[in-house]
């Protein structure tokens, strides 16, 4: 069996272009076990060497289910070794997980990331003396040049162990206090599975999380460890884990200051980034800037670039495999029923979502340099003043941003959030985040509506998200969710070329995600839709699809959004099809249409206005989303009440607004 490391690193090092570097597509996706958090492992292109991507931390402290996770895994699964990915142009900020993990007395690589940034500065590293100092092996690395990259195939078949003095940058009284500790370990003769002087400053730190996971250990041990404890901070008149952090540091300062050549010169030069963020993230231009940035983006996404793309995508479903299907099925002597299914059913359901695709990947293939660039991070500096104003905290920012992609992930990503009446808020809200499963049916709407102005209808629709978003967080942060919002702290990468690599892998992945909805859940919808409009109650074959189950069925709940502008029975099942999927939305129009996805545009402007276009795409924006977001949603919160409250917040917000838009609308029209 091949070795097993794991890829650990603070965000925006580039840790994530490292691991597809690696591994190329030979990687997987799944959950941690036990959490709902994203897991990536991989092999080592050319080895069976598996590499475990552990989520982006600042430090091993388990402060946070990140940083949980990762203890976890190390501790747990004993990896055979870490690639530690350590940005060259924040070094000693990067270094602090690095001595934590040498801490560990677990076998170390260091990745030397971002090596041009360092060198662009006119400044560079002394790697004899850091090798010096941290007793390990390592590589360095750019987004210029990866050859180094390639030694890693050796050197994880090496004996890595560190020579790195373990402890000596902390006090005598703390080393001492260490070594009492890991004597009493040592002497109960407890076979704990860890290093005993990383478990014995655990112990002095009174790490609950790592405690947790040795709940054999002899209690004499953990009182010795509170005694101690207890004499040290009274000694030093501090808490023991800044004591510890801070003499860490100390130690880091020193040795950037012995590493890094000719850095005191060149810090009084601005850098680049410096003077695009005096810009970017200026206090009164950053909002309009960004806002333009969006604009253009859904611009080329929409109007420009992904416009050529449907015509293309039309021809080739509507025409190509339409007519090879038919041609296919009258040759082996198909009933008009299989006919039926087949044309109408699957390939108008399915091909009406995947006409899309193209637009769908634009639109990824923009919001992946964003994140690469290093603007992202930005992005959330920038709307952090604001979310305090409307009682959120900064780092609700992060969880909406993932889940502009897609809500199930934006939902997971806020473990990362402590406060938990700030994750709860952010869980509720995430959805009114327009996520990707919504654009297709922002692009069929615009497009059909409002051709000129397409992209600045769907521009709108992601601002009033965001709108909504923060009203109804300082609405219940009022009436629900009271109490102070946490205090937001991030480093700012410095701003680099996105690699393009990384960008298709993002771009494919976020594809390969639609495209296996489409040959799955949709596929499955548009054959049930394809059933319940052919037959009625009786399971007999209708010619007239009002008279369908579907029909009945919708026709019963249709009356319910007509104050919204579209209370025919289609729109309605539209919209509880769509809970499946939101793309399944497009399918059910398409199959009860009895129209391929080319006619379906002509077919809709007979039904609707474009001002009940507009408060249906509304409805869709804001109105609970999918069942796998709310699964998640309810593992989240713990608790199918708050799930329920979520639901009906998010179906009654989107009600009362989309109703709002239409009857206003109708008033000045």
């Amino acid at each position: 069996m091949g070795k097993t490391y794991a890829l650990t690193g603070n965000p925006n090092s580039g840790k994530t272009t490292i691991f597809n570097e690696l591994t190329g597509s030979a990687q997987y996706v799944g959950n941690w076990s036990g959490v709902t958090v994203e897991k990536k492992e991989g092999k080592i292109k050319n080895t069976d060497v598996h590499i475990v991507d552990l989520p982006g931390i600042y430090s091993m402290s388990s402060s946070s289910i990140d940083e949980i996770i990762a203890l976890n895994y190390i501790i747990k699964d004993k990896p055979d070794g870490i690639l530690n990915v350590v940005s060259a142009s924040n070094l000693e900020r990067n270094l602090y997980l690095t001595i934590q993990l040498l801490e560990m007395k677990v076998p170390v690589v260091i990745i030397l990331n971002m090596m041009d940034e360092v060198r662009r500065r006119n400044m560079d590293i002394d790697f004899d003396e850091l090798k010096n100092i941290l007793g390990t092996k390592i590589l360095s690395t750019g987004s210029n040049d990866r050859s180094q990259l390639k030694e890693i195939k050796h050197i994880i078949f090496e004996d890595n162990k560190s020579s790195f003095e373990r402890f000596s940058y902390f006090s005598i009284d703390i080393i001492k206090a260490i070594d009492k500790i890991s004597s009493i370990i040592l002497e109960a003769d407890q076979n704990l599975g860890v290093d005993e002087k990383w478990l014995a400053l655990k112990i002095l730190e009174d790490d609950q999380e790592v405690l947790n996971e040795f709940k054999n250990i002899n209690p004499n041990i953990l009182e010795e460890g509170k005694n101690t404890r207890k004499e040290l901070e009274t000694k030093n008149n501090e808490d023991i884990k800044h004591l510890l952090a801070k003499q860490r540091y100390a130690f880091l300062s020193l040795a950037a200051k012995k590493v890094i050549k000719d850095a005191q010169g060149n810090l009084e030069k601005e850098s680049f980034t410096e003077k695009l963020d005096k810009y970017l993230t200026h206090r009164i231009l950053s909002i309009p800037i960004f806002l333009g940035i969006m604009w253009l983006i859904y611009y080329i996404t929409i109007t420009g670039l992904g416009d050529a793309t449907i015509g293309f995508m039309e021809w080739l479903i509507g025409d190509v495999i339409t007519e090879l299907a038919q041609f296919g099925l009258s040759a082996i002597g198909a009933s008009n029923m299989v006919e039926s299914l087949v044309v109408d059913g699957i390939i108008g359901g399915v091909g009406a979502v995947l006409v899309f695709v193209p637009q769908i990947m634009i639109l990824f293939f923009f919001i992946s340099i964003l994140e690469d660039s290093g603007y992202m991070a930005r992005i959330a500096f920038m709307m952090d003043r604001i979310f305090k104003k409307f009682g959120l905290s900064g780092k609700s920012i992060i969880p909406m941003l993932v889940g502009s992609g897609c809500s199930v992930p934006g939902i997971m990503a806020t473990r990362t959030l402590e406060n938990e009446r700030d994750r709860k808020l952010t869980i509720i809200l995430t959805p009114f985040i327009s996520c990707g499963a919504k654009m297709p049916v922002y692009l069929l709407f615009a497009t059909a509506f409002f051709e000129s102005n397409s992209h600045w209808v769907v521009f709108s629709l992601y601002v009033l998200g965001i709108i909504v978003a923060m009203a109804s967080g300082m609405l219940l942060s009022k009436l629900r969710y009271k109490g102070e919002s946490s205090d937001f702290f991030m480093e700012l990468p410095p701003y680099r070329l996105p690699v393009i690599k990384s960008v298709a892998i993002h771009m494919w992945d976020k594809a390969k995600d639609f495209l296996v909805r489409a040959g799955t859940v949709i596929f499955a919808a548009s054959v049930i839709l394809w059933f319940a409009q052919s037959f009625d109650f009786g399971f007999s074959k209708v010619t007239d699809p009002s008279q369908s189950i579907l029909a009945i069925l919708g026709k019963m709940i249709a009356p319910i959004f007509e104050p919204l502008g579209f209370g025919d029975w289609i729109t309605s099942v539209a919209f509880i099809t769509g809970f499946a999927a939101k793309e399944i939305v497009i399918s059910t129009l398409s199959v009860l249409h009895g129209v391929s996805e080319g006619a379906l545009v002509t077919s809709l402007r007979g039904v609707y206005s474009p001002l009940s276009a507009y408060s249906f795409m509304v409805f869709i924006l804001l109105a609970s989303p999918c069942f796998a977001a709310i699964s998640v949603m309810k593992k989240e919160l713990n608790s199918w009440r708050e799930t329920g409250f979520a639901i009906l917040y998010q179906t009654g917000t989107a009600y009362l607004i989309s109703m709002t838009i239409y009857q206003i609308g109708n008033l000045i029209y």
